[in-house]
């Protein structure tokens, strides 16, 4: 018991010692900071405190050592600089200096992944020990190679309020080191960036406190060194205060050494206190330090040997920065150079420039007692002992086959989505104007500052709503700009996004014009204005009065990613949760950073964000290949989401099967049935919610043409399930035909005129007055003899009289004010070819005997075709983005945006089976799942008996899953060239592509979906 309590106080003692000095009393400073209320935030301790590699056995390592001579010993000591988006004369020279002076490791440059990969190879097969590879990867593999996933700015990351996000990265970077062969990263950059004028560290910096620069840094280094992978703090002993880049020159530090401690050490002392596996040394001047004019903080011995090694303690890698950068090189030859660094105390010499000359210095400075060789075998046997750590004792070849697809993963894709959405920073929001809510009262224009093309910005607004683009060039004339402000009058409010902006701090106002804030400026006091700067956050100070926008957005980089999510917030699919990590002007203070609401709309994400891995969808790419190599269809749209995100959109083939015009996912088609659940039903229970529609009532309730007439008692509720005896179709266009097959007089000619003004496909035009004759057709109509369940398109036809009767405005226009527009689905429309091109408008059947002609931008349908395009039953057209907004509005039982649009839980009810009972397994006007275990089914084998839909006969399909959050939409023109093509059906394309979707769902969660009812 007595041993138990004294080791239990022994630990206690080590703990409180290890907390102090996390606290900024390290046992070493002879300055020590006190204690502050921020600083225990950081749960930073950790009895091993020394880096991970000191800790393990040497044996591997004395063995390699015995094997050196001192000249190989000293070769340990040198990184040489390596491209892999060089000649073969580069790689050769590189393999020679390997072979002759057996040097210690490389670090990679520019270039690509494959490439390096078989560089590595070739280098350590040809290598008498194995290299210590090593990069530059502050943003991930990305800040040197193709073809790789580029993580945010660690600017981006400093607004973020969650580590364990950072720590994920770290941890990811560190994965994909290992898998391409690299085993230290220079990260993370620890300088505290407190001055705006910084032109080599401002957005390489986590920020300017020093607190959550060395809680975002811990975080990244653990995420890496917990894969076995060595961090490097950079760079020591801080170079986040000046305005000299080291690369051209030698900054100047001018600071007192309790200002040194307190702010600059900060960082490294905690990192050093927690594990850190090496440290890279800047170039810079320190004269409170080492006053010697013109010595670079690499060269001083002061510096690295006395205050690193001896007053911090610090016992890991000790990395110069590169020896070929101006800061140092300028002062000193290559050997000179590398040699006084290594006197300084330095482990490892980066960048060395001529590896023979550095060895004979070195052999010089020994032969001169400047340095010994045990001092050389020591570091030689720490540069061993971490490669032994890093797994270099057992090195195997990299495997390059699926290397790109493994760097590029869905995980990795995912975390740099969930980094990126953290870190955007909303600054201002007057009348709390984001998320927008009120789409139908807005006319927008998206203005691209900075740029003459198109941006990823305006394309993801206009995934929420229409948009006009407009430009402002960066050097715009008077006149040019007298012109846009013109152009821009007739809109309510203007979303501006900032681009093309220079990222470095002193490049002329990071390329800010006076015209661009002139314009800016006044747009901001004469209109309604929310502005998203894509670009270094100091930028910000360079906008006069921007602060007065009625929003103001930073997104600290320019990606497609940055713009995707920036217009995802903007629409509130994700809400605003950054926070500055720097100060930018008084308008903009550190800490600043306003919340908003996600998930008030359709938001776009990846299947990870809802649990399903990517690799269990890749069954939908699969079966549309399928469909369209078995010419069951030449392209589809397919959209999934779940949760309230879109995980799954992708376009498939052609418009048609000469492979002219790809599919995009912006892109129209003839949604057919689903007409029918689109527009008939949407304004039924709109209607219902609003207590003036019931489905208990007649038709003749809401339709006087059918009073007097055999359908006058037709119940709506029998109607919508389809069991009111009502005929399946009636070929209206047939009574319009001779016998000799030419068209009656008064019914279509070939041009329009005021008499045939109604458009029925081209040039063939229906008389203006033949409309009422469908519907007396349908009137007069006979009766199934038969009770039960016949699919009828007829009141659908009736529909739109229906909506008029009740609320005195046309079908057309009701939908479009009171269900499209709220919810920004503008798309779905009848009668496309009046507003969209042709090349956005999928083409449907080559049609033989009505209309005689390729179906193009009108309806397929020939009864809507007669009725001008515009019936409930046939005659919508839309994008699968559009058509999930009102799958979701459904789903979300009749709310969306912010707004209840159908009330009173209508949804839920129409959704609901009506007369399972009787084996009708129909719901109020939608598809439901038939009865269990019946082939061929309408919905998918896993859907649950609560989801809903609803197919369409051009090869379309909607699916509303209320138990699984699940909206899923295909659309398809399976009837071009003929709609005698029926494989689609026959392969189950539509409904298997959804089993897909729920294997992935029961994978995720190890469960069964739902029991069938």
């Amino acid at each position: 018991m007595k041993k138990h309590t004294f080791l239990y106080l022994a630990l206690l003692l080590i703990m409180m010692a290890g907390t102090q000095s996390l606290l900024g009393q390290s046992s070493g400073s002879k300055y020590r900071k006190p204690a502050t209320q921020r600083a225990d935030t950081l749960v930073l301790f950790n009895p091993e405190k020394d880096p991970p590699f000191l800790n393990g056995k040497h044996a591997w390592v004395d063995s390699v050592f015995a094997t050196l001579t001192p000249e190989e010993r000293i070769a340990q000591l040198i990184m040489i600089p390596v491209y892999s988006n060089r000649d073969q004369a580069h790689i050769d020279s590189i393999g020679n200096l390997i072979k002759t002076y057996k040097v210690g490791g490389v670090i990679f440059f520019q270039g690509g992944p494959v490439r390096q990969a078989k560089m590595t190879n070739r280098y350590q097969s040809e290598s008498k020990v194995p290299l210590m590879v090593t990069i530059d990867a502050e943003w991930g593999l990305a800040m040197r190679l193709d073809s790789t996933v580029r993580f945010p700015y660690q600017m981006s990351l400093g607004g973020i309020e969650d580590e364990r996000l950072i720590y994920e990265m770290g941890a990811e970077i560190a994965r994909q080191c290992k898998r391409l062969g690299i085993h230290v990263n220079f990260a993370p950059t620890v300088d505290i960036n407190n001055n705006a004028n910084n032109p080599v560290i401002g957005f390489r910096s986590f920020g300017e406190d020093k607190y959550n620069v060395t809680r975002k840094s811990l975080a990244y280094m653990r995420g890496m060194q917990d894969q076995h992978v060595l961090a490097s703090a950079k760079h020591f002993p801080g170079h986040g205060d000046t305005n000299v880049d080291s690369h051209y020159g030698l900054p100047l530090i001018n600071f007192s050494r309790i200002r040194l401690d307190s702010v600059e050490l900060y960082p490294f002392r905690v990192l050093m206190e927690n594990g850190l596996g090496s440290v890279m040394v800047a170039h810079m001047n320190i004269p409170v330090l080492d006053n010697t004019p013109n010595l670079a903080s690499t060269l001083s011995k002061p510096i690295v040997t006395e205050l690193l090694k001896e007053e911090l303690g610090y016992k890991g890698l000790i990395f110069t920065d590169a020896l070929n950068m101006q800061g140092v090189a300028k002062y000193y030859e290559p050997g000179v150079v590398d040699v006084k660094a290594l006197l300084a105390g330095n482990d490892m010499l980066l960048n060395s420039m001529d590896v023979k000359m550095t060895i004979e210095e070195v052999k010089k400075a020994i032969l001169n007692k400047e340095i010994t060789q045990e001092e050389v075998d020591a570091r030689c046997k720490k540069v061993l002992a971490a490669k032994q750590w890093v797994g270099l004792d057992k090195w195997q070849p990299i495997e390059t086959a699926h290397l790109i697809e493994d760097l590029n993963n869905p995980y990795a894709l995912y975390l740099n989505h969930q980094l990126t959405e953290a870190s955007l920073t909303l600054l201002r929001n007057k009348n709390n104007i984001l998320p927008i809510r009120n789409l139908d009262t807005l006319r927008v224009a998206a203005l691209a500052i900075g740029t003459t093309t198109g941006t990823e910005f305006q394309r993801d607004l206009a995934r929420y709503m229409p948009v006009d683009t407009f430009f402002l060039p960066a050097n715009s004339t008077i006149a040019e700009l007298q012109q846009l402000k013109e152009k821009l009058q007739g809109y309510n409010l203007i979303i501006a996004g900032v681009h093309k902006l220079q990222l470095k701090a002193g490049s002329a106002n990071f390329g800010i014009t006076a015209e661009m804030n002139l314009f800016l400026k006044d747009l901001i006091r004469s209109k309604p204005t929310i502005v998203s700067v894509f670009g270094n956050v100091y930028s910000l100070a360079k906008f006069e009065s921007i602060e007065n926008a009625d929003a103001v957005l930073t997104a600290y980089q320019e990606t497609p990613l940055t713009q995707d999510l920036a217009a995802q917030l903007i629409f509130g699919g994700i809400g605003a949760k950054g926070k500055l990590p720097v100060a930018v002007s008084g308008a903009f203070k550190l800490g600043d950073g306003l919340k908003t609401e996600g998930g008030l709309r359709l938001a776009y994400s990846v299947p990870e964000a809802v649990g399903i891995k990517t690799k269990d969808l890749a069954g939908i790419d699969s079966l549309v290949a399928q469909a369209m190599q078995e010419k069951a269809a030449p392209g589809a749209q397919v959209l999934v989401a779940k949760d309230g995100k879109i995980i799954y959109q992708k376009a498939f083939g052609y418009h048609t099967y000469e492979n002219e015009t790809p599919v995009h996912n912006n892109d129209l088609y003839d949604l057919a049935s689903l007409t029918k659940i689109s527009t008939s039903l949407a304004a039924f229970m709109k209607l219902k919610g609003e207590g003036k529609f019931d489905p208990d009532n007649t038709l003749s309730t809401y339709l006087p043409l059918a009073k007097g007439t055999n359908k006058e008692q037709l119940n709506y509720r029998d109607i919508l399930t389809h069991q009111a005896r009502l005929q399946s179709w009636i070929p209206f266009w047939k009574e319009t035909v001779r016998k000799n097959g030419k068209f009656k007089w008064r019914t279509f000619k070939a041009d329009s005129s005021a008499r045939f003004p109604i458009k029925v496909a081209q040039n063939l035009y229906m008389h203006r007055k033949y409309t009422p004759k469908i519907y007396a057709q349908i009137m007069d109509s006979p009766m199934n003899q038969q009770p039960g369940y016949v699919y009828s398109d007829l009141s659908f036809i009736l529909a739109p009289l229906v909506v008029q009767h009740i609320t005195g405005q046309s079908f057309e226009s009701y939908l479009k004010e009171n269900i499209y527009q709220p919810i920004g689905a503008t798309t779905l429309t009848f009668n496309p070819y009046k507003k969209y091109p042709p090349s956005r408008i999928v083409p449907t059947e080559y049609e033989p005997h009505f209309r005689k002609q390729l179906l193009h931008g009108t309806v397929h349908d020939e009864g809507a075709a007669m009725l001008g395009g515009v019936s409930g039953h046939a005659g919508l057209f839309g994008n699968a983005n559009d058509v999930a907004k009102l799958m979701q509005l459904y789903l979300n039982d009749g709310k969306y945006g912010g707004k209840e649009l159908i009330a009173g839980n209508t949804v839920s009810e129409f959704g609901k089976c009506q007369f399972c009972d009787f084996g009708n397994y129909r719901a109020l006007g939608f598809d439901r799942p038939a009865k269990p275990g019946t082939q061929n089914s309408n919905a998918a084998p896993g859907a649950p008996a609560e989801s809903f839909g609803h197919s369409g006969f051009t090869g379309t399909y909607t699916w509303i899953d209320p138990v699984n959050d699940l909206v899923y939409v295909f659309l398809s023109n399976r009837v071009n060239p003929t709609r005698e093509n029926s494989k689609l059906s026959q392969l189950n394309t539509r409904t298997n592509v959804l089993q897909v979707v729920y294997d992935a769902i029961e994978k995720s969660e190890g469960k069964p979906i739902s029991i069938r009812q």
